[in-house]
């Protein structure tokens, strides 16, 4: 009888599909070693080898359900840029989204078991990479689903940045909220907020760059007794470029993005309120390869 044990243990080895495992102990009545020549022999155990490549390209996807009550953002890594634009793979991480809609996962780990298909996200993924021929990650997701909210987002450059943002409403004209949501996803990928509003700030944070900035004029020959009065209006200026409700609005440069929510608001008749906000950035914190051509030319020839 093949056990689950026995199918985990092989596709730890081999990275091949959960399905692809258990057809491959079946046929070779659980001998393992058996088990993974069947898949080398099939092609199936290749994605193994590409796990310890950097991927560090790739996209950042949304998606929301029909009434808008839920959405949804994934950041999945490639190798290469050229794979990330690839059709079957973008079609793919947009089949990762659906399922982050269907479901309730609290980590990257839950979704991969997450069912898609005949198999789960994880088999899906190993296909592709075993396929297409470099490694893949599924690197973080998130989802907004609060009773009484609203998500909207936007993508930005073929993916490579993707923000969605969640607004308590109970506003009736959905696709008004909807259209200004975009607009304030929009914001918030080209200016990159680190909070919604003043509220939303760490207090470590506003510790943390008080004492900055009381060294900083300090530093620059500031009388004692004026640099807590300097640091106030100082930090004050910080927080209207780093809070997304006090940043200028860039489609209207005479407001702010909270007048503008406040004018969508008084249109559709219903308080709405920006409760959070996530933005992905492809490859964001991962380091990168780099390869010294002319390095590898020289080792080449010193042989």
């Amino acid at each position: 009888m093949i056990s689950a044990a026995m199918v985990k243990e092989l596709r730890e080895r081999t990275g091949a599909g959960m399905m692809d495992c258990k057809k491959a102990l079946t046929e070779t009545n659980g001998d393992m070693e058996a088990a993974i020549d069947f898949l080398r022999e099939k092609g199936l155990s290749q994605a193994a080898k590409k796990s310890g490549r950097v991927a560090a390209e790739g996209i950042v996807a949304v998606g929301f359900s029909a009434d808008g009550k839920q959405g949804a953002v994934i950041e999945v890594n490639s190798e290469t840029d050229f794979v990330a634009k690839n059709e079957e793979f973008v079609n793919m991480v947009n089949s990762f989204v659906q399922v982050i809609l269907a479901n309730d996962f609290a980590t990257t780990d839950e979704l991969l078991e997450g069912k898609l298909g005949d198999g789960t996200v994880r088999d899906e993924l190993t296909a592709k990479i075993a396929k297409i021929g470099e490694n893949m990650t599924l690197r973080r997701f998130a989802k907004f689903a609060e009773p009484g909210t609203i998500s909207a987002g936007y993508v930005h450059g073929d993916g490579k940045i993707g923000v969605l943002v969640e607004f308590a409403t109970e506003a009736a004209d959905v696709e008004t909220v909807k259209t200004m949501g975009r607009d304030v996803a929009m914001q918030v990928a080209s200016m990159d907020p680190q909070f919604v509003d003043e509220n939303d700030v760490d207090p470590a944070y506003l510790e943390r760059e008080k004492k900055i900035l009381i060294q900083q004029a300090l530093n620059e020959g500031k009388p004692q007794e004026i640099v807590e009065k300097m640091v106030v209006g100082r930090l004050k200026k910080e927080l209207k470029e780093t809070c997304l409700l006090e940043q200028k609005f860039v489609k209207n440069g005479d407001i702010s993005v909270a007048e503008y929510v406040k004018q969508i608001a008084k249109a559709v008749g219903a308080d709405v309120t920006v409760k959070r906000f996530v933005r992905y950035k492809v490859g964001e914190g991962i380091e990168k390869q780099v390869d010294d051509l002319a390095a590898e030319v020289a080792k080449m020839t010193a042989k």
